[in-house]
């Protein structure tokens, strides 16, 4: 059950609320810290929120900026639409420290992913709807809205995992856009959007400076952002003869890696989602001409995940923003005790956007991305790294 501990009202249009999480046995977790800008109910909605994987830093300090700027908007009078900012929406996964780290990732009890397992939007309305829509599609995008509040606020989620869950799908099911911001462990700026949500989502990715989007409706496991759009090419699905739009633009934002936290990148993050924002008819302002996109956007299916064939130390051959060409060596597996190194090639043309920081790795670990073009016949299933 959601349960608001504290309202405070900040000035005529921005509210801070605090939502309490059960507790686990003997812990107890800081409560979910909720900012409201503009008028609630207003459109369009934004939902934007960080640290849902608790250990991916950079997020956490781009939307407090963002927060800022959004009450120096506010008290100027140019909020226009409603935007709900969660700036750290895990506290769970900050109290997890093991071994002088954060252990954010997965609940350590459970080893449950926190970005796993939301709940299925189109599951829950669909027979709520069923018989209440019609030929006119802004109003079924306003009934399945209603259906989606009224459902999450219902749900009787088990523990804090389940609580937080509830509350963070409840806040974004009814926004025309919803942001969930990560990091990847050693990356270039990235994006993750559905198929239905591009080129819709072309501004964002151009203002933020991504250097790839990988595009999927169904990557697996209900992860957030997906949780969010793909739901409504479900609906669209399940009731074809009646118009329902694509009421949801969601994206998963990986700014860079996990701890490449700054305030110069933070800086230019934050003014790159005030920018979108305007330009989306949330704030008002001049948003300036819009940068052009460096890259293109990809299918998901495309993107290869070099994995390690071998124990040992991992050498890259590759840079991050490296162009690589199918055969190429990226990587080299060197045992440290001796022996052969075993060799990483790329299987796919494509740019190198992402490594991963820790040189060490055992059969079968992720250690890159590329993102690629053309589909790769072994990416099946789920295609994100767990």
């Amino acid at each position: 059950m959601i349960e608001i501990v504290e309202r405070e009202q900040l000035s005529d249009c921005v509210t801070r609320e605090l939502v309490k999480l059960p507790p686990a046995g003997s812990r107890t977790y800081a409560p979910i810290e909720i900012f409201r800008f503009g008028t609630p109910g207003a459109r369009p909605k934004a939902y934007l929120q960080a640290g849902l994987h608790a250990d991916e830093l950079p997020g956490m300090l781009v939307l407090r900026k963002l927060r800022e700027t959004l009450a120096d908007h506010a008290g100027r009078g140019e909020i226009l639409g409603e935007i709900v900012l969660i700036p750290v929406c895990n506290p769970i996964g900050l109290s997890q420290v093991k071994g002088g780290y954060l252990v954010g990732r997965v609940e350590q009890e459970t080893d449950r992913n926190f970005n796993r397992g939301f709940p299925d939007l189109c599951a829950l309305v669909k027979e709520k709807v069923e018989g209440k829509l019609g030929d006119d599609p802004v109003a079924n995008v306003d009934t399945i809205r209603h259906a989606m509040r009224k459902k999450t606020a219902k749900l009787e989620p088990d523990g804090a995992f389940g609580t937080m869950q509830q509350l963070l799908i409840h806040e974004a099911c009814d926004a025309d856009i919803v942001l969930d911001v990560h990091a990847d462990n050693e990356a270039l700026l990235h994006l993750y959007t559905g198929l239905a949500n591009w080129p819709d989502a072309e501004d964002l990715a151009a203002e933020l400076d991504a250097r790839a989007v990988l595009l999927s409706d169904e990557s697996g496991g209900e992860p957030f952002d997906e949780a969010c759009g793909y739901a409504w090419v479900k609906l669209q699905k399940a009731f074809p003869d009646v118009p329902i739009p694509q009421g949801c633009l969601s994206a998963t934002v990986e700014l860079r890696s996990n701890n490449h936290v700054t305030h110069e990148d933070s800086d230019r993050d934050m003014r790159a989602l005030t920018r979108f924002l305007m330009r989306r008819g949330l704030i008002k302002g001049e948003a300036g001409s819009l940068p052009r996109l460096l890259c293109e956007a990809t299918p998901l299916r495309a993107m290869q995940q070099l994995r390690a064939p071998a124990e040992g130390l991992v050498v890259y051959r590759a840079r991050l923003g490296d162009t690589v060409r199918k055969g190429d060596i990226l990587a080299e597996i060197v045992p440290p005790k001796g022996g052969e190194p075993a060799f990483v090639e790329a299987v796919t043309d494509g740019i190198l956007f992402a490594r991963h920081d820790q040189r060490w790795a055992w059969e079968n670990k992720v250690i890159g991305k590329v993102a690629g073009s053309a589909l790769l016949e072994e990416r099946k299933g789920n295609l994100l790294t767990d």
